[in-house]
């Protein structure tokens, strides 16, 4: 079934709901138990984020599919959540909910900032047609809806030109640091800071996938970039479903590497490490960081 305009409005009013309870509850909790994910048939995510797993993970996803779930069969809607096996729905259904019920486990256990719940539904072409952020920490829920607009707790957002920074604020996951081609990138990347007549690099390393895109919005001019690799991993699609959504309805960057749409239905993995994931703020930023994977390929 299409979706209209109205059926996403009260869609996304459903995901605010989840994602702002989840939110709460996570803002009052520690975390207690820390496990690991069963690795013994996983085919990828060798990362300590992408296994380790908290009791307040499951409570997160508890909370949310107590008020989504019934709108699976009423929607026709599929379902893909980091902390259960993909059922292949999102694959035969028109739509599917895409959801990350903590995000950014390793600050949370941590007691830092860079955590948040993630929900987003997607087309099956791969299309976020909604995207809900809700940051614990500042207490505060993005929304976007496709085509709609763009969303900071209920306000449009931004709010008028957000003003530009004197350095370029590069966020990056953990990994960044001791990959083998960091050394070569931070090089390129001071290079694009002082081309654009700025100070220097201001680097972000320690938030969540979902974090760090939003970081990248409220800190211009900002990136966020996943280069590919062969190995499976590289962050899932419930890691940038979301802030997609978010990025394309304030006219912002959210490709792969190349500058394609963002493969947010892939059907034989749920991993983004085959073609990266690009957020900037601006398409000229965008293109500079493009050229650096080019040079090191």
């Amino acid at each position: 079934m299409k979706l209209s305009t109205s059926d996403l409005r009260e869609l996304a009013d459903l995901a605010i709901l989840a994602a702002s309870k989840a939110g709460q509850m996570i803002a009052r909790s520690r975390p207690r138990e820390i496990q690991y994910k069963d690795m013994q048939h996983a085919t990828g995510g060798e990362s300590l984020a992408s296994q380790v797993v908290t009791e307040i993970d499951r409570h997160s996803e508890d909370i949310i599919l107590d008020i989504l779930t019934p709108t699976l069969e009423r929607f026709e809607l599929g379902l893909l959540t980091e902390e259960q096996d993909d059922d292949g729905g999102r694959l035969t259904n028109d739509y599917f909910w895409c959801i990350d019920p903590l995000d950014g486990t390793l600050p949370f256990i941590e007691g830092s900032p860079g955590y948040a719940v993630s929900i987003a539904l997607v087309s099956s072409d791969g299309t976020p047609m909604i995207g809900v952020v809700s940051d614990p920490v500042a207490a505060t829920v993005f929304h976007a809806i496709l085509e709609v607009g763009a969303f900071r707790n209920r306000r449009p957002w931004p709010t008028g030109k957000r003003p530009r920074g004197e350095v370029l604020s590069v966020f990056a996951d953990r990994s960044f640091v001791v990959s083998d081609n960091h050394d070569v990138v931070v090089d390129a990347l001071g290079q694009i800071a002082r081309d654009m007549g700025l100070a220097g690099l201001r680097f972000h390393p320690t938030s969540g996938a979902v974090m760090n895109a939003c970081g990248v919005l409220a800190n211009p001019p900002a990136c966020y970039v996943k280069y590919p690799r062969p190995t499976a991993g590289g962050g899932s699609l419930w890691d940038f479903a979301a802030t997609a959504c978010l990025f394309y309805e304030v006219g912002a960057v959210a490709t792969d590497i190349h500058g394609g749409p963002l493969d947010l239905n892939r059907a034989d993995s749920s991993y983004m490490n085959h073609r990266g994931v690009l957020f900037a703020t601006d398409e000229v930023l965008a293109q500079r960081i493009r050229a650096i994977d080019r040079g090191l390929n």
